[in-house]
Formats: structure tokens, sequence, C-alpha cells
């Protein structure tokens, strides 16, 4: 556990069903008549965020709305979005869909007030000055972008992911209305789902982990574990929708307040070179790592398998670390995650390319609770393989 900590992230949250049609009167408060709207496109076909663009007629609030996002967005798709903005002369900036539009809504605020292009900022703190205040609402339960100070890119051209980091990346506040994610098609609850619970598991074993962070680790897995089932199996069901939002959000509170590890240093790569979604490549990775670190605290794996289900009873604490893990591969295979690398279709050759490219993915790499190099890696990556 860290002996040091510091705390920040949205200035405002507001949870509940229906919430969403409050937009209106939350960006009144900030004092914006003029609203950039970064909209998932899939949402925007869905009508989901129809009740929030209503609420902003109502409050003649003006809005122009850029919905040309792919689906780990380019570098340049938040330059686009920030010079519809300015054009626009936008006082506040909302996000409507998953973590790709909510990234790019908030590196786009940046981009406003900050010269130069989104690449010129993908990295620590190079942000230098505030951008105008960012509102999130997420459709789907699992990225946590509404509460990190993260925005994430992919450049396919050179094969890199990383992000704009830094306290300006803030949302000011968070809307989390359970009513968003209901015609989340079961696969996605399930990806991101399973990214959720990564980063609630890479969070409490942080080495940067600390009380604060801890209480909403675990709560999240607890909500987690016992919600993403019922949600991906049916998807209207309300108490899981509702359940499955807040242990999002509170997972994204952990991963900003105590980081992840190697699980998403090893997913980027996969995102990098092969296209694949950060949530699935987190959800197949994820058991993996955590075998791999079970050695490192034992301790904070027994209080993991304690939140994730109902283990029997008088465990050593070993074995309770060993039930952590066990229960992880199960709720995976529960909720349709594949089980291995194959069948993402990663070829197996590349496994030295990506563990050198994921050891660049420094801070993570840092944050493990065990210790981590090229070679480890690879042994890691090749257990993720059916025949490896």
């Amino acid at each position: 556990m860290s002996a040091f900590f510091s705390m920040e992230g949205p200035r405002r949250v507001v949870f509940g069903q229906g919430k969403a049609a409050e937009l209106g009167d939350e960006v009144r408060l900030l004092g914006a008549k003029r609203v950039l709207v970064v909209l998932d496109p899939s949402v925007a076909e869905a009508s989901v965020a129809e009740p929030a663009l209503a609420s902003l007629d109502a409050a003649k609030v003006k809005y122009t709305v850029f919905s040309q996002i792919t689906r780990e967005p380019e570098p340049d798709e938040a330059d686009q979005a920030a010079a519809l903005g300015r054009e626009f002369k936008a006082k506040a900036v909302v996000g409507i869909g998953g973590g790709s539009a909510l990234d790019l809504a908030k590196a786009a605020a940046v981009l406003i007030t900050n010269p130069g292009n989104a690449v010129d900022y993908v990295g620590l703190d190079k942000v230098t000055k505030p951008g105008p205040p960012v509102v999130c609402l997420p459709t789907t339960a699992g990225t946590g972008s509404e509460c990190t100070w993260t925005a994430v890119f992919t450049r396919r051209a050179d094969k890199f992911k990383g992000g704009i980091n830094g306290r300006y990346l803030y949302a000011h506040t968070a809307i989390l209305d359970p009513l968003l994610t209901v015609t989340c098609p079961p696969y996605i609850t399930a990806i991101v789902g399973m990214d959720a619970l990564t980063h609630a598991m890479e969070a409490y074993t942080s080495r940067q982990a600390h009380p604060l962070s801890d209480l909403v680790a675990l709560e999240a897995i607890s909500l987690i574990g016992r919600w993403l089932a019922p949600a991906v199996a049916h998807g209207e069901n309300l108490e899981a929708r509702e359940n499955m939002l807040l242990g999002s959000y509170l997972a994204g509170l952990a991963l900003a307040r105590s980081g992840v590890g190697a699980v998403h240093a090893m997913a980027y790569p996969l995102g990098a070179f092969f296209d694949i979604p950060h949530g699935e490549a987190n959800a197949v990775l994820l058991p993996y790592v955590l075998a791999y670190n079970l050695m490192a605290c034992p301790e904070r794996f027994a209080d993991m398998g304690m939140c994730l289900g109902e283990p029997p009873d008088d465990l050593s604490t070993r074995e309770m670390a060993e039930y952590c893990v066990e229960e992880v591969f199960q709720l995976s295979a529960e909720v349709g995650i594949p089980a291995t690398l194959d069948q993402l279709k990663v070829p197996l050759v590349q496994v030295p390319a990506m563990a050198e490219k994921a050891m660049t993915v420094a801070v993570p790499i840092a944050n493990n609770p065990r210790k981590v190099d090229a070679a480890q890696l690879e042994t890691i990556y090749r257990q993720a393989f059916d025949a490896a």
C-alpha cells in the first residue's frame, strides 16, 4: 500500500434512472449557453440520447453534434471535434456514449483552449490549460471514463496506442443514468463489464493502492461479480443495469486513485496491432495476469475472492486467493468472453513484439504488484493461447 496518495475526480456526480433528462439543467448550472455534444454514432442511431438532447432544447442551450467517431478513436478525431467546438464557440462539452465518445469529449475540451493537435499531448501532464467544463453521460457500464483523467487514442498507421493524461482531463460532471445502458448489446455489456472488473482488481492490487482506493475497489468488485451475468442475460433488468453502472463508476474511481497494472499494459498492443477493443483485450487477459500476480499479494487476492462469490468455509489465505482467480475465469466464461487470444485471431508469432511494446506502457508496468520484464510478459501472453 502506498504511504502517500492524492485524489481528484469529477466535481459533481448525478446518479439515477431518468437523470439524463436533467442534462440541460446541469449545463445551465455551468453557465454555458453553447455546447459541443460528442455523440457515439450507435447511440444516436438507437435514439438513446434523445431525452438528454431534448433537455438542452428545453433549457434553451444551443448545441452542435460531433459523431464521426470510430470504435477506437484516432487522435485526429479529437482535433476535428475541437475545431467544431471552437468554430461553434462552445462553452461546455458533453460526451454521450461509451468510453471512446467520453474520451473524445474530454480531449476535445482541452484542445479547444490549448494549441496544437491531440498527438502533441499524448503522455502525462502535457496539457497546461483547462478546457471548458465537460459533462459525461456513459451509455455502457465499464470504461469509467467519466471519472478518470485519461483520453486514449489509437494510431493505427504506426501501431501505437496511448493516452492524453492529466488533471485537466477530468470531467466536471458525470450523469449516470442506468436507462442509457439498457440497449447495450449482451456481448458489449460483457466486455465492458469485465473491463470495469479489471479496473477494480488492478487498482486494489496496485503498488499505489491506499485506503480510499481500496474502499471503492472492493465495492466495485462485489457489485460487478454479482450483477454482470444478470445484465448480460437480460439487458432490461434495471436492477442489474443500475448496479453495474454504479460498479463501473466505483471501479473508475479506484483506477483514477491508484492506477492499473500489467493487464492494461498488455492490452494496449492488442488494440494497436490488431484493432481489438480495449475492453475485450482486458477481459481475455485479466485471469492470466491475475494468476501470475497472485503470489505477490495473496491476502489482497483473498479479499477480492470474498467479494466475488460465496467461497467454501475454512479456506486458507492461499486457497482463497486461488478461488479468486478461478472465479474470474468462471465469470468470464459465463458471460461469453473468449477464453484465449487464439479466439481473437492474434498470431502467436507476434508475442515478442507485443511484450516489447507492453513494456513501454511504463506506469501500469511499475504499478503491477509483481515485477515483470519482457520475458515474463511473453510467458503470460503464451499462456493465453490454446496451443502455446
